[in-house]
């Protein structure tokens, strides 16, 4: 799901920018947000890695400008995709995609590897990883920071007006509604019911994921408030003006340090454990298990002082991530305008 969401805000946000692009999605048919896709799609039996001879002939048919590989791909599907002339970009979220990515036959296939997180997580570049980039010459490498989704155009109106909300004044939840990880798979019924029980203590909570997770806390009361799945923008919007986030480790957590907010993390994967780790060695986060009780005890500690809750925030807002968006988009564009001179490819 966090590939997907990337890719989507990107997508989004290239389409405001090149209303006339022409914008494909390449998905798996089994994956819950496949349905919704607001782009053209092909969607396949299962993950498009395992799919390569479709993959490749949407290439050779379509022959894109620029094909943007998130957190996967196929040495074959990297190589068709040059082959048909396209400039290709390869988004690492985790150290074995960034190793791979860094594998001397990649990286004469990739025009550009964007590490999706900042470099105070993901780690600046190594020894050999800068030696290997000074011989190959390629391909350029960049920080993404964060990708926070921002308004669309032609929304009605504000969501905090849709839901009488007032900034400042709510715990805003957030598990994530991917599928579940390795030894994690109630994640997001954790998440609900430390915002159930959060919510029966009299704190306004709003939780925005997975409705069929099954909470069993407390009763949750009138302060609690199910919103559901929602659009990237409406997300944003909230995390801005929450009082407190509970986030999983993933790219929700640095969309909440993006926003100045103050959050407590739990892991729900097993990379996300020394992400959460980094983020409160730089004070910019609270770190609580994937365990309901413990989240709660993490968030009413925050709740109840006031001074040590807006410290965090403050130092998250500090901490100056970058707008993920305007790289990505100031990237495509450099990519484009060189593919369109380039020498068509045999």
């Amino acid at each position: 799901m966090g590939e997907y969401a990337r890719s989507l805000a990107i997508a989004r946000a290239a389409s405001r920018r090149w209303p006339g692009a022409a914008i494909h999605f390449v998905l798996s048919c089994e994956a819950k947000y496949a349905p919704d896709a607001p782009f053209p799609k092909t969607l396949l039996a299962s993950s498009p890695t395992f799919h390569s001879a479709a993959v490749i002939e949407l290439f050779r048919s379509w022959r894109p400008d620029v094909v943007i590989f998130d957190n996967a791909g196929r040495t074959a599907q990297l190589r068709a995709a040059k082959g048909s002339g396209a400039r290709v970009v390869y988004i690492s979220a985790r150290p074995r995609q960034r190793r791979k990515a860094f594998r001397w036959r990649w990286m004469q296939l990739i025009d550009q590897h964007w590490i999706a997180y900042p470099e105070f997580i993901a780690g600046s570049l190594g020894f050999y990883e800068r030696l290997k980039l000074k011989i190959a010459g390629r391909p350029i490498v960049r920080y993404l920071d964060v990708i926070l989704s921002r308004p669309e155009p032609a929304s009605p109106s504000s969501i905090l007006l849709r839901y009488g909300l007032d900034a400042g004044t709510f715990v805003l939840i957030v598990p994530g509604g991917g599928t579940g990880h390795p030894g994690a798979d109630d994640a997001a019924a954790q998440f609900m019911e430390a915002g159930r029980t959060l919510a029966a203590r009299g704190a306004t909570t709003l939780y925005v994921g997975p409705r069929d997770a099954e909470g069993t806390g407390e009763a949750a009361g009138p302060h609690w408030h199910s919103l559901g799945p929602l659009p990237q923008s409406d997300l944003a919007e909230l995390m801005r003006a929450a009082r407190l986030i509970v986030a999983n480790g993933g790219s929700t957590l640095l969309q909440a340090i993006a926003c100045g907010a103050a959050c407590v993390a739990a892991p729900i994967a097993s990379d996300q454990v020394e992400r959460i780790r980094r983020c409160a060695a730089a004070g910019a986060t609270v770190a609580a298990p994937l365990e309901a009780a413990s989240i709660v005890q993490a968030a009413e500690r925050l709740l109840q002082n006031e001074p040590q809750r807006s410290a965090l925030a403050g130092r998250a807002a500090a901490l100056g991530l970058a707008d993920g968006l305007e790289v990505a988009l100031q990237s495509l564009a450099n990519l484009i305008e060189s593919a369109h001179h380039a020498t068509p490819p045999a």
